[in-house]
């Protein structure tokens, strides 16, 4: 067969090394040698001896009510083999968390992970009063974490002087050592998109990094998964 379609672009090398890479901007590729997890409904391809198990509210109970009002069911996937994860054809990016670190990250936003990390569900205080709550999970360990994103994220450097306030739709996620509150303003709300009246962002300072996707979360599709 010839034509770009066939071309080194698109066609998939074998795999290196054990674990998570970027396989294009869309796709992430696992290549598994035990167990990892994976958001339910993600894998596009596989090849090998893999076997896939829902988690249900076991590990899949991380991502419980999830800013998108839904539960976000994961899957554990073990063997060996090779896998492909996708979402939406959304950008996806690797994070790696390192002993020590910290990276609290919006459920809708998580693809798959390595089995290595752990994680915690958490609230952001007084966020009951925006969309019955402001859920996320929060990684710690070592290991990678494979995220989706619709569009080019923002990574916005945070201080002690200069915090930033962020479309609470609009969240991925933000590193260790920053505090979060909810932040009311109705001299902004008309400025900010589909917004009127009383405006609610999400506050954060200290010393860190927040991730930002340039686009609000589109409540039908969430009502999909």
């Amino acid at each position: 067969m010839k034509g770009d379609l066939f071309s080194s672009e698109h066609m998939v090398q074998p795999a290196t090394a054990p674990g998570m890479t970027v396989e294009n901007a869309k796709c992430i590729r696992y290549a598994v040698d035990g167990e990892m997890h994976a958001r339910q409904g993600a894998m596009v391809a596989y090849r090998g001896d893999l076997q896939f198990e829902r988690k249900g509210q076991g590990v899949g109970g991380m991502l419980k009510r999830a800013v998108t009002g839904e539960g976000l069911p994961l899957m554990a996937v073990r063997g060996r083999g090779e896998a492909w994860f996708a979402h939406e054809a959304q950008n996806c990016f690797i994070v790696e968390v390192e002993p020590g670190d910290e990276f609290t990250v919006n459920g809708r936003n998580v693809l798959c992970f390595d089995a290595s990390l752990s994680y915690r569900i958490a609230t952001v205080k007084g966020s009951g009063i925006a969309g019955g709550g402001l859920f996320n999970s929060v990684f710690t360990g070592h290991g990678r974490l494979g995220l989706v994103c619709e569009g080019s994220p923002l990574v916005i450097p945070v201080s002690p002087q200069y915090p930033v306030y962020v479309d609470t739709d609009a969240i991925v996620g933000w590193t260790a050592g920053l505090g979060t509150s909810l932040h009311r303003s109705q001299s902004i709300g008309s400025m900010l998109r589909g917004g009127s009246g009383e405006a609610v962002q999400l506050m954060l300072q200290g010393e860190g990094y927040v991730v930002v996707r340039p686009s609000e979360a589109a409540p039908q599709k969430a009502q999909q998964h």
